[in-house]
């Protein structure tokens, strides 16, 4: 029988499960007080937790119905790489359902031996400890599915109607360490192709690129950092801005805290226009974007 694991980052339901999760990020060592309060602020600011393990049980649950629908047989699992269900408990969990081969699918897009790379080795971490392994599928990227790019270019033009489409596209992903590139690692590469096919097929010529929600870890992350950006573009004449968290397909803290709260900040005492536009989330194309790649992988 086969299966298929959905794994995402992981946050906290609830206020009281905060230091745990940050804790787990941290491989173990709890935090400083102030970095749990400068945490908290920012959940309390969303409204106390992340929607991310609801919206990742649904893209779930949406994404078995479409291959049901199809005339599959195959159950689709979520899992998460910092809290729980953890990828480990959810690979145990589907041996006694008879699931002997899993496709495993990080939703992210993007590779990077940092973030791809950790939930491989969760996978592979939790596969060993199984009396029977399973057989895996790991899907390292997918950054220029088809569907993944006309569902953002559609988000684009949606944002445009409203702001207008002459407004500065500006791209973003979540931030590394700059030392991935001395590694040789793809992920700033694959983040600008996929923000270059999404640009030409929206039509949209004025387009950049930039990171966000780089952590303090006391060695140098890639940029520039978005509000560092946007200023530079306010510098340059520009007064309307499309959001495009391209990195990203659901809503969690990097989304509804610093674009959603700290961009439309910075956007409110500038007076500018800033528009961000709609998360995947459990949309009909997110789910026909993964069911894409199910059937391209054989599981669907």
């Amino acid at each position: 029988m086969r299966g298929i694991l959905l794994m995402a980052y992981g946050g906290p339901s609830s206020p009281d499960q905060i230091e745990a999760y940050f804790t787990h990020i941290r491989g173990g060592r709890k935090p400083s007080q102030e970095q749990l309060d400068d945490l908290v602020g920012r959940y309390r600011a969303i409204g106390g937790a992340s929607p991310l393990l609801g919206i990742t049980n649904k893209q779930a649950a949406g994404l078995e119905h479409a291959i049901l629908s199809n005339g599959g047989n195959t159950h689709v699992y979520a899992g998460m790489k910092h809290s729980p269900p953890f990828i480990a408990d959810v690979m145990r969990q589907v041996k006694p359902e008879g699931v002997t081969d899993m496709l495993c699918i990080a939703l992210a897009p993007h590779f990077s031996g940092i973030s791809i790379g950790g939930y491989a080795k969760a996978v592979d971490e939790g596969n060993s400890k199984l009396d029977s392994p399973l057989r895996i599928t790991f899907v390292k990227s997918w950054h220029t599915n088809p569907k993944l790019l006309s569902m953002w270019a559609r988000r684009i033009s949606e944002a445009g109607k409203v702001i207008g489409s002459d407004a500065s596209l500006v791209f973003s992903a979540h931030s590394l360490p700059e030392r991935i590139l001395r590694e040789g690692d793809p992920y700033k590469d694959q983040l600008l192709e996929t923000s270059t096919l999404i640009a030409g097929q929206a039509g949209w010529k004025d387009w950049s690129f930039t990171f966000q929600s780089q952590s303090r870890t006391g060695e140098p992350w890639l940029g520039p950092d978005i509000l560092d950006h946007l200023q530079t573009l306010y510098e340059n004449g520009k007064r309307r801005f499309i959001s495009a968290p391209i990195g990203f397909v659901s809503d969690h803290l990097e989304i509804l805290y610093d674009i959603d709260i700290e961009c439309k900040d910075w956007a409110r005492q500038k007076e500018v226009e800033l528009v961000r536009c709609e998360s995947p989330n459990d949309s009909d194309e997110m789910i026909a974007t993964l069911l894409d790649i199910a059937k391209a992988n054989g599981f669907a």
